[in-house]
């Protein structure tokens, strides 16, 4: 099972709107739930339902349950050589966490986690919350329920009050030697590559990548299913609405090259004196 921006051959994957049919009928997918027959290419299997949606739900409930945990630390986890827990963390089912870590006080980490070593997570964040990914209908939002993973590589440092969610049905991924300052929001299937800087208060939204090297300043927004380029800095408060090349500065909202940015700031502090000047011209 995945969602259709992460599927490979042998792949289940969903489609129930006809504006997305093309997309789902020339993926890698293998297998497609979907709520019309339709005419597609050899090698693929359509499996019709009038729901798609509520199939997909169906098979995720199914396939990865929500089991109830009996302890703050589950049976089932394994933890490695030299990792220090603190008291009130929570550790859930068949999660993996490497060696010489440490997780603070109060830190909830979901099922089906896995965590490098000599990882840090401080006090209260909560790592592979489920997605936040719901379908509008007339009674109301129905939820996708999530069956990804949250995978955090080596030597990574998240603050304290940080949210990661996991993937709908894929895994979402922080990369070898990146740092978390403070309340950081990560969305489902986001992937973050290595050695970013990720300050406080940065929201990041789902299906985004995020590659190598690349610096966030605190308060940036980044929309979803977007690239930003290996080695790209984003200042302070810059909201990202689009995919943006590496090896740049950037600022602003919608972020642009901060050189121009700043030449934009300029210009518009020079717009009264000439507004008043061509009034006295008048």
């Amino acid at each position: 099972m995945n969602e259709i921006h992460r599927v490979r051959p042998g792949d289940l994957t969903f489609v129930d709107h006809p504006k997305y049919y093309q997309k789902a009928l020339s993926s890698a997918a293998t297998f497609i739930l979907i709520n019309q027959k339709v005419d597609c290419s050899e090698g693929k299997a359509l499996l019709i339902h009038d729901d798609p949606f509520a199939a997909w739900v169906s098979l995720a409930r199914r396939f990865r349950p929500f089991v109830p945990s009996a302890a703050a630390i589950s049976p089932s986890a394994i933890i490695g050589e030299g990792t220090i827990i603190q008291p009130g963390a929570f550790i859930g089912n068949n999660v993996t966490i490497g060696e010489n870590c440490i997780i603070h006080a109060n830190v909830s980490i979901y099922d089906h986690t896995i965590i490098g070593d000599e990882v840090i997570i401080h006090s209260n964040t909560v790592i592979g919350a489920d997605a936040y990914y719901f379908q509008r209908k007339p009674e109301g939002y129905r939820k996708l329920e999530s069956c990804g993973r949250v995978i955090i590589g080596n030597r990574v440092e998240i603050g304290a009050l940080c949210a990661i969610d996991r993937g709908v049905s894929c895994d979402t991924i922080i990369g070898d030697g990146t740092k978390f300052d403070n309340h950081v929001q990560v969305g489902h299937d986001t992937r973050i590559g290595r050695n970013c800087l990720i300050g406080a208060h940065c929201a990041i939204a789902g299906v985004t990548v995020i590659e190598d090297d690349v610096i966030l300043w605190g308060r940036v927004s980044v929309n979803k299913d977007l690239v930003i380029g290996k080695g790209a800095v984003l200042l302070a408060h810059s909201g990202v609405s689009k995919s943006l090349e590496g090896g740049k500065t950037y600022f602003g909202v919608p972020a642009i090259e901060a050189r121009a940015k700043w030449r934009e700031i300029a210009a518009l502090r020079r717009l009264p004196d000439i507004i008043s000047n061509l009034e006295d011209l008048a």
